[in-house]
């Protein structure tokens, strides 16, 4: 039997990425909530079956989450972003960012840690840049990845022996959201200046491939450019 890897946000840009390098030896499980491009995703891979849960509903990603009868790799890739000033943010905005960038991803791990210690599994987290250093107008997600930081180092030293945890920190890549926030922003898109999606997915298969002895904490990829 092939080993199995979620992914949430599996249907589109980095977690299509990933989903597309790492079915070359998992079997994948697609995370998101559109059934059909999730599907489309699933015909697309071959070997792969839908998963299909609002991370922000409690019951939904627990009824999904019961229904996976192995998970050898988990990857938290789903992610939402959000630029506001801290004068413009409200608390409702901050509830948004961490209900999908960090509870969500809490809640998930919690529900299939059982099966990752079965397995002797992998937990990997895509954070950012901005896990490391926020910026102006960054609180709310930058807020939010350095959550997920504390969470995925927490993780890490519980299950250290019975679970792989890597947190991965890219820099600003090509995707659709990258296009979105540099059109608000009224920035031209040169997409050559970006992170391209197979590269972060390497780092994940790197993380991944990695011998059984030995665990990658954390790895951080930047653009060549500075933008």
């Amino acid at each position: 039997m092939r080993p199995v890897a979620l992914i949430t946000g599996g249907s589109r840009g980095l977690g299509a990425a990933i989903a597309r390098e790492l079915v070359r030896t998992h079997r994948i499980l697609v995370g998101g909530t559109n059934p059909r491009s999730v599907d489309a995703m699933v015909a697309e891979l071959g070997d792969a079956e839908p998963f299909i849960a609002d991370l922000r509903d409690d019951s939904a990603l627990a009824h999904a989450a019961a229904g996976v009868e192995r998970v050898d790799v988990l990857v938290h890739n789903a992610g939402v972003e959000m630029a506001k000033t801290v004068e413009e943010s409200t608390r409702q905005d901050f509830r948004e960012m961490f209900e999908v960038n960090v509870f969500a991803v809490a809640e998930l791990t919690r529900l299939l840690l059982p099966k990752l210690r079965e397995t002797r599994g992998h937990v990997l987290t895509i954070n950012s840049g901005m896990g490391f250093r926020s910026t102006s107008r960054g609180a709310l997600y930058s807020g939010t990845k350095f959550a997920l930081r504390a969470f995925t180092d927490a993780l890490r030293e519980e299950e250290r022996g019975r679970v792989r945890v890597t947190s991965i920190h890219p820099g600003r890549i090509d995707t659709d959201m990258q296009r979105a926030m540099m059109a608000r922003d009224g920035r031209e898109y040169q997409a050559e200046l970006y992170i391209r999606p197979e590269s972060v997915a390497a780092t994940v298969r790197l993380a991944i491939d990695t011998s059984p002895e030995a665990n990658i904490d954390e790895l951080q990829i930047r653009p060549v450019t500075i933008t």
